[in-house]
């Protein structure tokens, strides 16, 4: 899903103002990623808003196959008890 950040040149510049603790955070974090702070933002920030776009991306289904997807969408939902049982039991972060 992600794309190289490097893989085209870049031309724009986005600027953004931070705080003195996030400056210094920013930089702490990229030495230790050992890339520069300009680099480790805007991958970082790409993930980010690729992440926040994953579900509204465009699709493309063949007429058969989109129709099965709509059909499939239109349809009742149905119980399912095997997969209810394992969600209704305790986690360990229910009991810690």
């Amino acid at each position: 899903m992600s794309r190289q950040v490097h893989s085209a040149p870049k031309g724009l510049r986005l600027g953004i103002r931070l705080s003195q603790r996030q400056h210094d955070l920013l930089q702490d974090a990229s030495r230790a990623k050992g890339t520069t702070v300009s680099d480790f933002v805007l991958q970082h920030a790409t993930r980010a808003a690729e992440q926040v776009l994953a579900d509204r991306r465009l699709f493309r289904l063949f007429p058969q196959n989109w129709e099965a997807f709509v059909d499939a969408l239109d349809r009742p939902e149905r119980e399912l008890p095997r997969l209810r049982a394992p969600m209704q039991e305790p986690t360990v972060l229910d009991t810690a």
